[in-house]
């Protein structure tokens, strides 16, 4: 799994690029957290490049989520598809995630 970091004003872009798993989600926690130490208050991760996600994935995407909701932040995910998303559809969190379907609709989300 790679992670890139793209700024679009005062919203950091993460781009996720591999498979989300029990090996390297921890990856995606950790930079999150070290954005909240230097003060990122908007985040979107983005999934485009993601086919495949595993009960880690899902789980560090859960504590992504609470951090950011509990510190009053903004989050969006977007770009979920194929077996990623049929994975939040099966643990029924769909609702639960703060999703867009594309970047340029959590951009405008966010800057909202």
């Amino acid at each position: 799994m790679e992670l890139k970091i793209r700024k679009n004003g005062e919203i950091y872009i993460i781009d996720v690029n591999g498979e989300m798993d029990l090996y390297n989600s921890y990856k995606l926690k950790e930079l999150v957290m070290k954005m909240l130490q230097k003060n990122v208050k908007n985040f979107i991760i983005n999934l485009a490049q993601v086919d495949y996600i595993d009960s880690s994935g899902i789980g560090a995407l859960i504590f992504i989520c609470s951090t950011i909701k509990k510190m009053n932040l903004k989050l969006a995910i977007s770009n979920v598809h194929g077996s990623v998303k049929k994975v939040i559809e099966l643990t029924k969190l769909m609702k639960y995630f703060p999703l867009a379907a594309t970047v340029e609709e959590a951009l405008a989300t966010l800057n909202s």
